[in-house]
């Protein structure tokens, strides 16, 4: 349990920090180490003479130095192992490093670093993070709870490692998903780290060179699936929101099969989030919205191929198809503009369908009149001749699905198309935005998963927004969190969304990003957890009195990584 206490002053200001920990043990506790930022009073108060050098620093140079190591490494590995084991060391100066070089290294602890991390967790592991389930612990999930680190929870990031990324079933590697989404909930949100915990449901994997693999440190069994794996499921949750009533609880990377089902049969009982489905789409769906005001063709006359129907590909759909539904289409209207694709081709009813696949498929009379290469596999290129869609959506994993042909043909009917080759990492992105815009001539409006450089097309730089979900979830979370919402409702991700469109540079500019650049994502995610808070109120959803200023509920739960005067407790 945590072995310190925060004392604010009377307008909530944090005044000092009060522990019972001395020498080596307060050294070697992350949360409140500040190395030689200990002042000589406090070395002297908590017997740290001698354990650390002479010289006495501030945050800031401690920073400088952190960022000089930090290039000394030479691959984007190295760079997550060398932040990650500073988080291990020292927590506040690992934020405030991070945070004033948030360009630089977000790619670094995030997507598209983290999926490396994630398949390197059992050869690297270092010092444990977080709490880990196993099934065969389905009986004393709450005593795993009490032994957690933080005593007060406002948020976890859970996952059971079925569908990292773009890499599948990584098992117990899951992990560090969970502890870099809460990473970026701190960074972009300013969600207390004090106060949240990643947690890891090892159900077992299918992953073969994992379970051959002697070093893999995870239950050595498949996945259980069906009953079983729900009643777990249940357990865990209903042994979470009975410790921590309240609790924000974030899904994340869960198996397609799983995840919606998860979601449906949760989210109107407790807090809860998916942030494949509704975290991607939120994102997306601004910059659809932000795309179509570029494109000067109003979102219903618009005409939307997703090339990816799993769990990231039909949240994308939702959140748009709601929203064509906020603009006045009926259901059928709304479903009627969508084209999804699968592995197997284009979804219609004659396909293998999910259920939540089933609204998207198209009926076969659809497709008369179409010319076809091979009428039993309606692929991508049958669908772009044919559609002529104005938006172009890949979630689908499949390197350079996006070809010169297919977006040539594309260009050729439209004047601005949206394109969005969403995937993650970078190595499995449907397209590179350098060719979209020499294939269209410069005019395409795009947004990519992962990060690219700026490209330079006929002496003209464009910036590349990259449709990161971390410009929805720190905001989703912080606005949930600091109203007390008792869950998470379609008019509060609506809400967000339209806060992060009005952030959009488009709104200024047509030829403009997408999305704001990284360096100003904490001002949008300010602006989304605002809409989300003040969504809940409106429906009855918070836990506060209405006598409370949002904006002041919001700034009050926000943290900054920052050194405070230290006290024996």
């Amino acid at each position: 349990m945590f072995e310190f206490k925060i004392i604010r002053d009377p307008e909530g200001k944090i005044n000092h920090v009060e522990t019972s920990l001395t020498g080596n043990d307060l050294l070697n506790t992350a949360k409140l180490n500040k190395g030689c930022a200990f002042t000589l009073e406090e070395r002297e108060a908590f017997h740290l003479n001698g354990l650390l050098p002479t010289h006495v620093e501030t945050l800031d140079q401690q920073v400088a130095r952190m960022h000089m190591q930090f290039h000394e490494l030479h691959t984007n590995l190295g760079k997550n192992i060398y932040l990650n084991v500073l988080h291990d060391y020292n927590e506040t100066l690992f934020y405030k490093l991070v945070s004033q070089h948030l360009v630089e290294m977000l790619p670094i602890i995030y997507t598209p670093t983290v999926g490396e991390a994630v398949q390197q967790f059992s050869l690297e592991h270092r010092k444990p993070k977080g709490l880990y389930i196993s099934y065969q612990d389905r009986n004393r999930i709450d005593k795993i709870l009490n032994n957690r680190v933080p005593p007060e929870v406002d948020l976890t990031v859970v996952t059971d490692g079925e569908a990292v990324l773009g890499i599948g079933d990584q098992g117990i590697g899951g992990i560090n998903i969970s502890v870099a989404k809460l990473m970026v909930y701190t960074l972009c949100g300013g969600i207390n780290p004090h106060r949240f915990i990643p947690i890891q449901l090892d159900v077992g994997t299918n992953n073969q060179h994992l379970l051959n693999d002697p070093m893999y440190l995870g239950w050595r069994h498949e996945r259980i699936t069906g009953q079983e794996y729900d009643d777990f499921i249940d357990a865990f949750v209903q042994t979470l929101t009975k410790t921590f009533p309240d609790i924000f609880l974030h899904w994340e990377d869960v198996g397609r099969d799983n995840a919606r089902n998860i979601l449906t049969r949760y989210r109107d009982k407790i807090c809860t989030f998916n942030g494949d489905m509704q975290g991607t789409g939120v994102v997306a769906l601004s910059c659809v919205l932000s795309g179509a005001h570029a494109s000067g063709i109003p979102l219903r006359d618009h005409r939307m191929v997703i090339f990816g129907a799993g769990t990231a590909g039909v949240g994308i759909a939702d959140q748009i198809s709601s929203t064509l539904q906020r603009c006045g289409l009926n259901e059928k209207e709304a479903l009627a503009r969508f084209w999804l694709l699968d592995k197997n081709g284009l979804l219609t009813s004659q396909s293998s369908l999910l259920p939540f696949q089933t609204p998207y498929a198209r009926n076969v009379s659809d497709l008369h009149g179409w010319q076809l290469i091979n009428p039993d596999h309606v692929n991508l290129y049958d669908v772009v001749k044919n559609v002529k869609p104005t938006i172009l959506i890949g979630c689908s994993t499949v390197a350079g699905a996006f070809n010169e042909d297919i977006i040539r043909m594309m260009a050729a009917e439209v004047e601005r198309p949206i394109i969005m080759p969403l995937s993650n990492p970078t190595s499995l992105a449907e397209a590179n935005p350098e060719d979209l815009l020499k294939w269209t001539q410069g005019k395409a409006i795009i947004a990519t998963g992962s990060p690219f450089p700026a490209v330079n097309y006929e002496n003209r730089w464009y910036r590349i927004a990259q449709s990161n979900n971390a410009f929805a979830f720190p905001g989703i979370g912080l606005g949930a969190i600091a109203a007390k919402a008792k869950h998470v409702s379609d008019n509060m991700l609506w809400a967000a969304t339209k806060a992060l469109s009005a952030c959009s540079p488009v709104a200024q500019d047509k030829m403009a990003p997408l999305l704001p650049k990284l360096s100003e994502i904490k001002m949008a995610s300010f602006q989304v957890a605002l809409a989300v808070a003040e969504q809940a109120r409106m429906e009855g959803l918070t836990q506060i009195p209405d006598s409370v200023d949002m904006k002041d509920a919001i700034r009050k739960t926000a943290w900054e990584p920052a050194y405070y005067p230290y006290r024996k407790g």
